[in-house]
């Protein structure tokens, strides 16, 4: 790996930033300091976190923040369902699909990296 953006896992993410802001752009603006900033604030942790990690100087602490990236992942997921519940959205297919694949490629990495330890 030369830099981060050598990273599948990484260009996806930037994607599904995209993804999620546009997602929330319907909500409620009563949600604008609620699930709105949460989403997106979790959204793009992904990508900025691969970005850290990659830069780092160990495997050790690249682990670290890809843990933190799929932290992020995960807490998309509980918020999203939150957010059909209320009402706000309907989580299309594509869009938890897209959320999978990069739990899955996270997971994978960090699988591969634990392995170079």
């Amino acid at each position: 790996m030369n830099t981060h953006r050598d990273l599948l896992v990484w260009r996806k993410s930037i994607d599904f930033v995209t993804e999620i802001y546009s997602v929330t752009d319907s909500f409620p603006n009563t949600e604008i300091y609620g699930l709105t900033s949460q989403l997106r604030r979790a959204a793009v942790s992904i990508p900025s976190n691969i970005a850290e990690g990659s830069a780092r100087n160990t495997d050790k602490e690249l682990l670290h923040f890809l843990y933190i990236s799929r932290a992020s992942a995960t807490e998309i997921e509980t918020q999203l369902l939150i957010s059909q519940n209320l009402g706000f959205i309907h989580i299309s297919n594509q869009l938890n699909e897209n959320l999978i694949e990069i739990l899955k490629m996270l997971t994978a990495l960090i699988n591969k990296i634990k392995q170079r330890l």
